[in-house]
């Protein structure tokens, strides 16, 4: 395995498994991982929320981490990465409003380098316009997006995660096994080495 350098763009209330454990993950296994934020530099932090599955009809949200972010989104240079990671949570919403967001994660898909978006990921995706004809994985709350930006949405176990392509979707931070594996593998394949 050859290190990646991988960026991940998130913000405040980003959800907490979803940014952390990816964060830590791809780090222990040797990758160099970039965590931004719009209007952030290196050393801030953004605050997390915690998603979780209790039994409602949707998920409960409650205050989370603190989550340093260890690199500056203006000196960022998306050809500079290997791979892009887009955690979930309430970021994304606001997140898709910033173009230069979005050309970020058109730079990903022009050049074919591996992305993993999960959960509410999805929105900057779409928003983004890189899901026409692709088949993605969010939480369910966000197939209407998909399907209107032209993507087949993915209802999968929220366990369990899929990769079209150079993208890896899963609906929730219980898929972390499952995504992070596929996301693994497509770091390893050598067409992305």
């Amino acid at each position: 395995m050859s290190a990646k350098k991988v960026l991940m763009i998130t913000g405040d209330f980003t959800e907490d498994y979803e940014t952390m454990v990816p964060f830590q993950t791809l780090g222990a296994v040797g990758h160099d991982v970039h965590a931004v934020c719009p209007d952030k530099n290196a050393g801030d932090t953004v605050a997390t929320s915690i998603h979780d599955f209790e039994g409602d009809q949707t998920y409960t949200e409650k205050r989370g981490h603190n989550f340093t972010l260890n690199a500056t989104f203006s000196d960022i240079n998306p050809a500079d990465y290997d791979a892009l990671v887009i955690p979930g949570g309430r970021a994304p919403e606001y997140l898709r409003l910033n173009p230069a967001v979005l050309d970020m994660v058109r730079h990903f898909f022009a050049e074919n380098k591996p992305v993993a978006a999960i959960c509410h990921g999805a929105q900057l995706l779409s928003a983004a316009g890189v899901l026409e004809g692709r088949t993605c994985s969010a939480y369910p709350a966000c197939a209407p997006e998909v399907t209107m930006s032209g993507g087949k949405f993915a209802d999968i176990d929220v366990a369990d995660a899929v990769t079209d392509g150079n993208l890896v979707t899963a609906p929730a931070w219980p898929a972390h096994p499952a995504w992070l594996k596929q996301f693994l593998a497509l770091l390893n394949q050598p067409a992305y080495a």
